[in-house]
């Protein structure tokens, strides 16, 4: 069987600029990995290829004449999820596709029913390792569709959703692929190589704005020291790679395991190693020892999911009062040498114009050196939609297109959602202003840094006072809409 795996090209903006940041998708790069050795599988990131998605997928579909196409798709990416999909089998109309990751696990019922269903031949839901490890073999008449835990097939024409499977375990399963079967290439942050590693599956926190309990369920599952050591030389020796971002969902849950896991890769003796992970507030306020050891093996920056400065806010999202271990949290991880990039939300009920600056202000008060802000978005299947919903807070029920944080699909009891996004955007500018790199990110990255202060960050000024001067704040921030509007519009894939 030859087997194809895409990610989407839908991105989101990041903290300077979305083109600044592309990271390759592990989801599909494990899935590949898992994959039985007879078949030939290829994986692409069509991220890289935003630009010329149709001519590119032509040309692949030709080359390599796949019998199964796999689709990983975000809600907000979904939309063009199924437009690729139309297109892959306007293309080649025999070949099978199959659609996996969030999307689909939390809507397969609703995906099954719907009319974009016709594009699409089977849904895995949950962890896709062994589904479509399975679903490969099936294919090749060596297993039953009936009996693969976790897959959706058709009958007839409608989908049978097979019971969900248990969770995998981490130590069964085979390392990414990372060699020339990936074959978009360029991944980088601020224009040095990065690569992606996980360590660890699974949150245990209770935050009701997210997804991923319906992925995993409240669990917390961990691979092999040994098997994360040989993913980390894979790719600092094999790819060449010396910035690694950790895509765990919180990998700092045992500290315990985080310091072994640091102490063997100070072992290992990596020189130039650069190591980036996401993580809670608590665990990195409560645990000094376990920070100088990440700080020690090569950790130089860490996202926070902050939040927010209210605690009723707080409260609200499930998140319990942070606000101090938030700012303890900060302070460890600047003792121990690592940038802080910190997240906020907006959009509570409760939130008017001066909750806004505060929250801003907050977070400018705490010393964070970067900001990832977020709108308060309803996800599919998540408690916080709920709750909005019977509030009757909730603007923008199916445009999942909008449902990446950036836009507001939501208003509060103060704003409606026009004026939500337009605060969101103005208080940002006003309160936090332009981003200026600490010293410890000055050190890390000296020339892209000097770039973007004495460069970069001068023309803009510039470019903005005169776009400021022509057409004012409210001006200003329509052009930006504008161009958020653009970012995921792909031109080539209009009429499917």
């Amino acid at each position: 069987m030859k087997v194809i795996l895409i990610s989407m090209p839908d991105v989101a903006p990041v903290i300077i600029h979305e083109a600044a940041f592309h990271l390759p998708t592990l989801g599909i790069a494990s899935i590949a990995g898992n994959i039985d050795p007879e078949h030939d599988v290829y994986i692409v990131d069509l991220v890289r290829k935003r630009r010329s998605i149709k001519k590119y997928l032509t040309r692949l579909l030709t080359k390599i004449q796949p019998d199964l196409i796999g689709l990983s798709a975000m809600a907000w990416q979904y939309d063009t999820c199924v437009k690729i999909a139309h297109l892959l089998k306007k293309l080649r109309p025999e070949v099978k596709i199959v659609i996996g990751g969030y999307h689909a696990t939390l809507m397969h019922e609703e995906i099954g029913a719907a009319r974009e269903s016709r594009w699409i031949d089977f849904m895995v839901r949950g962890e896709g390792e062994e589904a479509c490890r399975r679903l490969i073999n099936a294919l090749a008449g060596r297993d039953d569709f009936a009996d693969i835990p976790s897959l959706s097939y058709k009958v007839d024409g409608k989908f049978i959703h097979n019971p969900r499977s248990g969770n995998l375990d981490l130590a069964t399963l085979k390392r990414p692929i990372r060699d020339k079967r990936r074959l978009t290439w360029g991944y980088h942050i601020m224009y040095s190589k990065i690569e992606v590693l996980e360590t660890s599956r699974g949150c245990t926190r209770s935050c009701n704005f997210c997804s991923m309990k319906h992925m995993y369920g409240r669990t917390f599952r961990t691979y092999p020291i040994s098997r994360v050591m040989a993913d980390l030389d894979d790719i600092y020796y094999n790819c060449k790679s010396r910035w690694v971002f950790i895509a765990d969902d919180n990998m700092v849950l045992n500290p315990k395991r985080v310091i072994e896991l640091c102490d063997a890769i100070i072992a290992r003796n990596y020189k130039g190693l650069i190591l980036s992970v996401q993580a809670d507030c608590i665990s990195m306020a409560g645990n000094e020892e376990m920070v100088k050891k990440m700080g020690k093996a090569g950790f130089r920056s860490i996202f926070l999911g902050i939040e927010n400065g209210s605690k009723k806010n707080l409260s609200v999202a499930g998140k319990g009062d942070i606000v101090a271990a938030s700012k303890k949290a900060i302070e460890n991880c600047h003792k121990y040498g690592m940038m802080v990039i910190g997240g906020l939300i907006f959009g509570f009920p409760e939130d008017d114009v001066e909750s806004i600056q505060e929250n801003y202000a907050f977070f400018k008060s705490i010393g964070a050196d970067a900001a990832y802000c977020q709108i308060l978005t309803p996800y599919p299947k998540t408690g916080m939609r709920q709750q909005l919903q019977d509030e009757g807070l909730v603007t923008n029920l199916n445009d999942l297109k909008k449902y990446n944080g950036l836009w507001a699909n939501v208003r509060t009891r103060h704003l409606d959602a026009d004026e939500l996004q337009y605060q969101f955007w103005y208080q940002r500018q006003v309160v936090l202003g332009w981003w200026n790199p600490p010293l410890s990110v000055r050190k890390q990255g000296w020339l892209w840094t000097m770039i973007w202060r004495f460069l970069f960050k001068p023309w803009l000024k510039l470019h903005y006072r005169r776009i400021m001067k022509k057409y004012g704040w409210r001006g200003r921030y329509q052009r930006e809409v504008d161009r958020w509007t653009r970012m995921n519009h792909f031109k080539d894939l209009e009429g499917y």
